[in-house]
């Protein structure tokens, strides 16, 4: 049922070799993952799915101790593990985030060569703006520098629910109100904060993108829900954006809202009723190990089958990605087994709405010709 699998939105692995706490950052969204030293990153939903299906991956008996596995990860070496992890994905294709942490993990390239499949790039519109700072005219330089990445992109995306929330004046700023904002962040640069959190400058990122994006027929990823502690979440609800995805959808752009929770009843209903909403439970499989069933469960009570994608998010492990292929699998596999057992649809259904899912709607959507 599941031969093909595009994975939407991921990101590149570390190759460093890795000690338990710098492993255990990896595990964890928290700001200090080490603290309080009693909390183990291994001791939580995501730390029992990584020893049970991670560690056989690695020649290890499921559910191997934490000591155990980092052990022989180390044996290995990064390289040689995360090349085991990621061919026992078996995704066939891989659309990468660049712009998270860019220095310390695999690009595109890497991505490609370690796991052997096509890998496409996704331009994140907020890194570019903060490339441009100290350039003698940011907002030109960010322009043509995204138009530029734009050429061999196969989508933007927005962070704009971790750095304002999606509650924000939804418009596109005027000119004096840019030149006001711009003055202010080139001052906050000079200081070292280069971090876009301006809300007027993050509108005008996000209508330059809109406008390239129709342009160059390019879906646009947002953000939606869980991350780290920079998401004040009651602002990202996906429903406080709908002006944006409104003028999204009046210039034919696809809008992919990524990991949903805890909105994932809110982003199905977007996506049963604006024509171009996408959506995903990427990073939350993997997050809520052995109760993943639940926010696939919920997002596939409404949402058409053609709008859901498969995605790992994972960042950093090569666990990450194998884990959400496993946790997308088992989850999606119950709920058609539920429905074909109450006889609500026969085997052939379910089969044709997991292809749909795992690889035909991100193929169609990002037009990767496959």
């Amino acid at each position: 049922m599941f031969d093909r699998l595009i994975d939407h939105h991921c990101h590149g692995v570390t190759l460093a070799a890795l000690d338990r706490a710098g492993f255990e950052a990896l595990m964890s969204e928290a700001h200090r993952p080490g603290s309080p030293a009693f909390v183990s990153q291994f001791d939580k939903p995501l730390g029992l799915v990584l020893r049970r299906h991670c560690a056989p991956v690695l020649g290890l008996e499921p559910m191997a101790s934490p000591e155990a596995y980092l052990a022989r990860r180390m044996a290995l070496g990064p390289t040689e593990a995360s090349r085991r992890l990621l061919a026992a994905a078996g995704v066939s294709a891989m659309l990468i985030d660049s712009g998270h942490r860019a220095d310390e993990i695999l690009d595109c390239a890497g991505m490609a060569e370690l796991a052997g499949v096509p890998s496409h790039e996704v331009v994140r519109i907020e890194a570019v703006f903060e490339a441009a700072a100290g350039q003698g005219d940011p907002l030109r330089a960010f322009a043509e520098t995204l138009a530029a990445r734009a050429a061999t992109a196969v989508a933007l995306k927005s962070v704009v629910a971790y750095r304002s929330g999606f509650a924000i004046e939804q418009t596109r700023p005027g000119a004096a109100e840019l030149s006001v904002a711009l003055a202010r962040w080139q001052r906050a640069c000079e200081a070292g904060r280069v971090r876009l959190e301006d809300p007027v400058l993050l509108r005008h990122a996000l209508w330059v993108a809109l406008e390239l994006a129709a342009e160059r027929r390019l879906p646009i990823q947002l953000h939606v829900g869980v991350g780290d502690r920079d998401v004040v979440m009651p602002r990202c609800d996906p429903g406080w954006f709908v002006p944006f995805i409104e003028e999204a959808e009046a210039r034919g752009v696809p809008v992919m809202l990524l990991h949903c929770h805890p909105f994932e009843r809110e982003c199905a209903w977007m996506a049963e009723v604006w024509s171009n909403v996408h959506v995903d439970v990427g990073f939350t499989l993997n997050f809520t190990g052995p109760s993943a069933l639940r926010p696939l469960r919920d997002l596939m009570e409404m949402a058409p089958f053609a709008k859901q994608l498969y995605s790992s998010d994972a960042f950093g492990l090569a666990e990450l990605h194998l884990l959400g292929r496993v946790q997308f699998e088992r989850a999606l596999t119950r709920i058609l087994a539920d429905w074909i057992a109450a006889g609500d649809l026969p085997l052939a259904e379910a089969e044709r709405i997991a292809a749909m899912i795992a690889w035909e709607n991100a193929a169609r959507v990002y037009e990767l010709g496959q």
